[in-house]
């Protein structure tokens, strides 16, 4: 009976630590997991700006001055107003992500931070008067969150990547994947 006792034992404890072990690989899987689904939502945010359309749309809208009057920026053709709407459709979605941590905020204002703030400076006044215009003060309210998160959380002094890193190298130099 004392062997029957301690064998019974031994597969309790046995039990535990398969139970214990199959908890930490749930938890390790999670996490990879994760870490997946955010490397990419981080490739879709660097496909939205390799898009042939939106690179014209950001190229138009940059060399607009800030704070263009919403009747100035009509007067320049519906093209602007597209090129206008394909920005605010993407950052907005873009917004909504980074607030749900779908993408991390580092990557969102590492890959687009100053962007985002210089296109929301550049769109403001006409998403202001697309609110008034259709009566609705949340259409792009995820670019305005982002821009002005991004503006508020920025390090002014920080140096620009190709400054701050120019000594980084890759941990191996080979040619395999």
């Amino acid at each position: 009976m004392n062997d029957l006792s301690r064998l019974a034992d031994m597969a309790e404890i046995l039990g535990a630590l398969v139970v214990i072990g199959g908890l930490v690989f749930a938890v390790m899987q999670m996490r990879n997991f994760r870490q997946q689904r955010r490397e990419l939502a981080a490739i879709e945010l660097f496909r939205f700006f390799g898009d042939t359309d939106f690179n014209r749309a950001y190229e138009r809208v940059l060399k607009l001055p800030d704070g263009l009057a919403a009747d100035e920026f009509k007067s320049r053709g519906p093209e602007l107003a597209h090129c206008a709407m394909l920005i605010c459709t993407t950052m907005e979605n873009i917004g909504v992500m980074t607030y749900q941590r779908i993408v991390p905020y580092t990557v969102v204002d590492n890959l687009i931070g100053d962007s985002t703030v210089v296109l929301w400076r550049k769109l403001e006044n006409w998403v202001l008067s697309i609110r008034d215009e259709i009566g609705s003060p949340a259409s792009f309210e995820w670019f305005q969150w982002l821009a002005e998160r991004l503006d508020e959380l920025r390090d002014r002094e920080e140096l620009p990547a190709y400054i701050a890193h120019k000594s980084w190298r890759p941990s191996r130099l080979t040619k395999e994947i």
